[in-house]
């Protein structure tokens, strides 16, 4: 176990070159990293340990087990607000005939292991697909400039090769900004699709399940239960039927211990947070670039806060002469290159432009 999640360090391994930020990692990296730390826990609890005990007379423990596990176990909804150990014996556990609202089933617990791997492989797929969008030029073209300490006769070499790719290849990456940006969107489109993915899982019960365990301790005690508990109950019912000596069907009710859901509430509370958390930044980071987009005169704004030693003068001009993609790129290439030579290049570039017409995106 401890091995497993040990290889999941690889995927925070240190990359001297960014293509993205750091909400597209807390996105693809992280969230991916949790979802499969939760689903290998929940696993080695449910196949290692016992993830179901049923109390039943009569018949073979490790067959009701089964049966229970397999087929679903229930809860009687209105019970969960009678008071423990008077009306009812457990939250949710009362006789069916004594009931005013349709039993509760609960067939989510056998499942929640492989529907957190699916998810973990969502999360990723917008990585997966940028990574081979980008293929690498970014770090190509940086040509090791990220660590300022190189000859100053290899450093002209490079900063003149750099300069004469985007000369000759002006107007080209487009397409690259907008696969990028394209992945963004694809992240929060994936969260809003895993929110209502995960609702359908519980019943509907999902999208408000962080705001009624906030809320828990405003409700008066007389009117207060669990929303953990009714959403993962630790002990549910089950109903076993077999043919007795004569042939007659005889029905045997159990009690279902199901310690597994102490984890999967807390799993899927962190999950609530975390889930929104991500949606609204996401949703702020879809408007940043948005703005980006639309708004070419917060550019060179946005070009001099990302390189200090950049003047102001300069990012004006070189983001006039430059589209969108160019633009983008070279934003890039500000976080992934030494803060003086990239002054350097961009001051080397805008002076290669000259008169050359530029045009807006």
């Amino acid at each position: 176990m401890f091995k497993l999640l040990g290889g999941l360090s690889v995927y925070f391994k240190y990359q001297p070159i960014r293509t993205d930020n750091a909400v597209f990692r807390l996105h693809n990296v992280f969230t991916t990293v949790l979802l499969l730390t939760c689903s290998m826990i929940i696993t080695a609890t449910q196949y290692v340990g016992q993830p179901i005990q049923c109390i039943v007379s009569g018949l073979p423990t490790n067959v009701v087990n089964t049966f229970c596990w397999i087929t679903s176990t229930f809860t009687m909804p209105d019970a969960f607000a009678r008071e423990v150990g008077k009306e009812v014996a457990h939250p949710g556990i009362a006789n069916e005939y004594d009931s005013t609202q349709e039993k509760k089933y609960y067939t989510y617990y056998q499942w929640v292991c492989f529907v957190l791997f699916f998810q973990a492989i969502m999360c990723y797929t917008p990585k997966f697909l940028w990574d081979a969008f980008e293929g690498g030029l970014l770090r190509t073209i940086v040509m090791g400039l990220n660590i300022g300490i190189c000859h100053p006769e290899e450093k002209e070499k490079k900063k003149d090769a750099i300069i004469d790719y985007l000369m000759r290849y002006e107007r080209t990456h487009k397409l690259y900004a907008l696969r990028y940006w394209g992945c963004e969107l694809l992240c929060l489109l994936n969260i809003v699709l895993q929110l209502w993915m995960m609702d359908s899982f519980f019943n509907g019960e999902f999208f408000s399940y962080g705001t009624r365990v906030l809320g828990y301790s405003e409700v008066p005690q007389e009117e207060r239960y669990d929303p953990m508990i009714y959403i993962f109950p630790r002990i549910t019912k089950c109903t076993f039927h077999k043919f007795g000596a004569s042939g007659s069907i005889q029905t045997h009710d159990s009690l279902c211990i199901l310690p597994l859901n102490i984890v999967n509430e807390k799993t899927y509370i962190f999950l609530w947070f975390w889930y929104i958390i991500l949606a609204i930044v996401l949703s702020l980071l879809v408007i940043y670039r948005l703005v980006i987009i639309f708004v070419p005169s917060v550019r060179p704004r946005l070009l001099h806060a990302r390189s200090r030693t950049l003047a102001m003068e300069t990012a004006v001009l070189v983001s006039r002469r430059t589209d969108i993609g160019d633009w983008w790129l070279l934003y890039m290439l500000a976080r992934n290159m030494d803060p003086l030579i990239y002054r350097e290049l961009i001051s080397e570039l805008s002076k290669r432009m000259g008169e050359k017409p530029g045009a807006r995106a």
